[in-house]
């Protein structure tokens, strides 16, 4: 798993755990990383492998192990991210965008079921769909042309397991996420988050490839600061 901090000299630490197959050379990325950064975060990023034998040794454990040595943190986590995310201690405000809890029904549960069985950490499922439409309208081509292609059974059957474990989610955490989002599921945002505590944008599954990303910043910014208290109070308003 790799880490970077940005902005080492910033006034308070927010943790960012990215999605699958994020960078932080990832154009969209960048700008929201320097967005927090500006807002005089001291941002420790984490890109997550985008192949796992085992949850919580590849991905959970090493981002759990880092926190602990913080003294409070804001939580920032995006898609598969946000899977890691809901299992971590010791964040003050917790904000997921597009968290990755479900599969969405672009995933047949049989399939997966069958997928989760094969005994291999081998990645020869091929992922398709993560295109411009899917991500956002301002995906860029590199970050197309460098997304990971194919995933493994093991990979399948870790992340359901995750998802299936879900824990309580914190009673203050927002979510940002769209209508039109062809890679998540919905569902378990709304059976573990408040109505008013979810902010839907108009997009696909990045709010940071999103047009009208601008137009949520500050409410992310003010979530992180303030939790779900602020949502209700900058909630965009949209024609």
């Amino acid at each position: 798993m790799r880490h970077r901090i940005f902005n080492e000299d910033g006034e308070e630490d927010l943790v960012f755990v990215m999605g699958w197959g994020n960078r932080w050379t990832h154009e969209n990325v960048s700008w929201l990383i320097g967005t927090l950064a500006n807002a005089d975060y001291r941002v420790h990023a984490f890109e997550l492998p985008t192949n796992v034998d085992d949850f919580k040794a590849d991905w959970l454990e090493p981002i759990a192990e880092y926190v602990v040595d913080l003294e409070g943190y804001q939580l920032l986590g995006h898609s598969a991210g946000a899977l890691v995310g809901q299992a971590l201690d010791g964040a003050e405000n917790h904000v997921y965008l597009s968290p990755w809890w479900g599969y969405s029904d672009a995933y047949p549960d049989l399939a997966l079921d069958l997928l989760a069985e094969i005994p291999t950490a081998f990645p020869f499922v091929p992922v398709g769909g993560m295109d411009r439409d899917a991500l956002g309208e301002l995906a860029t081509d590199h970050q197309l042309a460098t997304l990971p292609r194919w995933v493994s059974p093991a990979f399948v059957r870790e992340t359901r397991r995750a998802q299936q474990e879900l824990l309580t989610i914190d009673h203050d955490a927002v979510v940002f996420c769209s209508l039109r989002d062809p890679v998540i599921s919905l569902r378990p945002i709304g059976e573990r988050i408040p109505p008013e505590h979810v902010v839907l944008y108009d997009g696909g599954h990045e709010l940071f490839s999103a047009p009208e990303r601008e137009t949520y910043v500050d409410v992310v910014l003010a979530a992180l600061e303030e939790g779900a208290t602020a949502v209700e109070q900058r909630r965009p308003v949209t024609v």
